[in-house]
């Protein structure tokens, strides 16, 4: 049962409700995430602005699932390991490229990034920044996706405090 509980469609605030109504007729369904998320609706507005944004960034789909899947396993998050994992197949990657993304010593140059962010709060050594410039990730692409980990480190915190439902085939976190 979950700590914080996900706004019910039915009883909440007009604005609300059409923006989750939004979501389902996007994606098929409100994730218990994002009606957690309403609890707050300005939390609510934040998240989905900040996600749309990114989608206009240099990170294609898939680039941005290996980041989230890469932030979910660092941070155990298992609700968004089995969202992510969904939505990566959706956008293109392989079971094997998903696995990868969630090593802790992946050859995935921006899962290893990914990771070292988290890991080190983004206080890279200069030597890491070097090995990610030398990996073909310029300025722009260090901040973005430092953008893409900082909005997943959002969902991983945000279904730890909740202890959200998983409303998605779920992935063992184990590897």
């Amino acid at each position: 049962m979950p700590r914080i509980s996900p706004v019910n469609l039915q009883t909440t605030d007009p604005q609300t409700r059409a923006t989750l109504e939004g979501v389902k007729a996007k994606i098929g369904m409100v994730p218990n995430l994002y009606a957690t998320f309403a609890q707050s609706p300005a939390v609510l507005q934040a998240f989905l602005g900040f996600g749309e944004a990114l989608t206009g960034g240099r990170l294609n789909a898939a680039q941005r699932e290996i980041i989230a899947l890469a932030v979910a396993q660092t941070n155990e998050c298992h609700y968004c390991l089995s969202a992510h994992t969904l939505v990566g197949k959706g956008a293109g990657l392989s079971s094997e490229q998903m696995m990868e993304a969630r090593k802790k010593y992946s050859n995935d140059p921006l899962a290893l990034l990914a990771r070292s962010i988290v890991e080190r709060r983004g206080a890279l050594a200069d030597e890491e920044i070097k090995l990610a410039k030398s990996a073909g990730f310029d300025d722009e692409l260090l901040v973005e996706i430092t953008a893409v980990v900082t909005l997943n480190l959002l969902t991983n915190y945000t279904n730890h405090l909740a202890d959200t439902d998983i409303d998605f085939p779920p992935v063992d976190p184990n590897l």
